[in-house]
């Protein structure tokens, strides 16, 4: 990393300027009923999902949030945004997680992934899941769009 305007070290956890601002919108999930059973998260109704979207990165920059759970859908739609200011981009992650609510026990892996904020575009994609071995599921997705702001001014 380069040495700052007054030849200081970088330090992650002082407290920086927000320069990126990364929108994420979630919109819907589709594909479990193909990849599980009907029985796989529920014994009698369908699957009850929710999203967690994550920032991981230097400790300013770190943040998550959470879509509604959506009860009894196979194919969910959620249709969110959620807004992350970071100061440090190119060392941000961003981690999607998939989750099934349950009442009575621990909710039940729907599936995820992470990507490299660096890495992402501007845009709709369709977001492939794996399970946790990191083993691609064949058809479950989620169907996003990602948009940036920057937070800098013109020079």
């Amino acid at each position: 990393m380069h040495k700052g305007p007054n030849n200081e070290v970088f330090d992650p956890r002082r407290h920086l300027m927000v320069t990126k601002t990364l929108k994420v919108k979630v919109y819907v999930g589709n594909g479990w009923h193909l990849d599980f059973s009907q029985t796989h998260f529920d014994s009698f109704s369908p699957p009850d999902f929710y999203t967690k979207v994550y920032i991981v990165g230097v400790p300013s920059d770190c943040a998550k949030y959470k879509t509604e759970i959506k009860n009894d859908e196979w194919i969910p739609v959620w249709d969110e945004e959620f807004t992350f200011g970071m100061t440090v981009p190119e060392l941000a992650i961003l981690r999607i997680e998939v989750r099934e609510y349950d009442r009575s026990d621990k909710d039940d892996f729907g599936g995820q992934t992470c990507l490299p904020v660096s890495e992402l575009r501007t845009g709709f994609r369709s977001v492939a899941l794996y399970d946790h071995k990191g083993e691609k599921y064949t058809s479950v997705r989620l169907l996003m769009r990602f948009q940036f702001e920057s937070n800098l001014a013109p020079a």
